[in-house]
């Protein structure tokens, strides 16, 4: 397994949205949105609050690929791996379970819980990264998509 680094962990934690692939039965893409990746030890775990379909294709194929940008860092990471459905009574599970309930509400069904096993890690680059010239900053491309999407900094 492939550790994951504060970077990315800092990603995960401020994109909040990521995108979880698997394969359906039939060999065709599924794409399930999730805002309950997060990272514990330097692994990666999801929730399953609303999504049978991500449960199904796991189950019967634990490949999977998660996508996490923030859209104001116009970077991100590309996860690739293994899935593993959690049972519920795991203490990997019961925690993850209780973190998504303290963050969203004791109302939030946890139905089942995510440990990713990661093969591969690749960085997520816009081309306000990749084909600026001369090169921006960080803070420069961070400022240029807040006046873009009209969101103003907590804190300013």
């Amino acid at each position: 397994m492939i550790k994951i680094s504060a970077d990315m962990e800092a990603i995960v934690k401020q994109a909040i949205l990521s995108f979880v692939a698997t394969v359906n039965e039939d060999g065709t893409p599924n794409l399930s949105p999730k805002a309950s990746l997060t990272i514990m030890n330097g692994v990666l775990y999801f929730a399953d609050i609303a999504s049978p379909r991500t449960i199904l294709n796991l189950t019967r194929n634990p490949a999977v690929e998660i996508n996490v940008v923030d859209i104001f860092q116009r970077r991100g990471y590309r996860f690739k791996g293994r899935a593993l459905v959690l049972r519920p009574e795991d203490d990997e599970a019961l925690v993850i379970a209780n973190w998504v309930r303290a963050t969203n509400g004791p109302e939030y069904p946890v139905d089942h819980v995510v440990k990713i096993e990661t093969t591969s890690i690749t960085p997520l680059l816009s081309p306000a990264h990749v084909f600026a010239n001369p090169p921006r900053s960080q803070d420069e491309i961070r400022s240029t998509y807040y006046q873009k999407y009209g969101v103003k900094p907590i804190g300013t």
